[in-house]
């Protein structure tokens, strides 16, 4: 398969496929089994980056393989989307995981309690409920008001 690439449409490929890799090797590593199923294309996209008009993104490795150039990785653009990434990432979780907590939470103080004339709702429809919560606040007014009660004494 032939595909026409303008040096400009080859430099987006190369910040795709860097910012993919940086997604799947960021917290574990070139190791996983995910970083290996897409070493090989990741290097073959960098090995056309020459004939492409990009070899400035491109650099090698003491032993032999390729990676991403300063030019590349360190691309303002490039951290921008990174950056975006982390703290979107951070948020979601955050969300949901403290939706989940409080749910939980929820429920065991429902069980104590004598249950009502009207069906409880659903957990779907409460997780959702307290993400709205979370959101809201979280917008409103970032991490000022978050507390973490540590355990024991540190």
């Amino acid at each position: 398969m032939k595909i026409p690439f303008t040096a400009k449409e080859y430099r987006q490929l190369l910040e795709l496929a860097h910012l993919g890799m940086w997604v799947v090797t960021g917290y574990q590593g070139e190791d996983t089994a995910a970083a290996k199923r897409y070493f090989a294309l990741d290097q073959k996209l960098m090995e056309l980056a020459t004939d492409q008009g990009c070899a400035d993104l491109v650099e090698e490795r003491e032993d032999g393989t390729l990676q991403p150039a300063p030019k590349l990785a360190e691309d303002e653009r490039v951290k921008d989307l990174q950056s975006e990434f982390q703290n979107d990432a951070f948020w979601h979780e955050l969300v949901a995981r403290l939706a989940d907590r409080d749910f939980g939470a929820e429920q065991a103080r429902k069980a104590v309690e004598t249950p009502g004339v009207e069906p409880p709702p659903s957990s779907e429809e409460l997780t959702k409920k307290l993400e709205d919560r979370y959101w809201a606040e979280f917008e409103k007014h970032d991490l000022r008001n978050v507390v973490v009660l540590r355990g024991g004494r540190g």
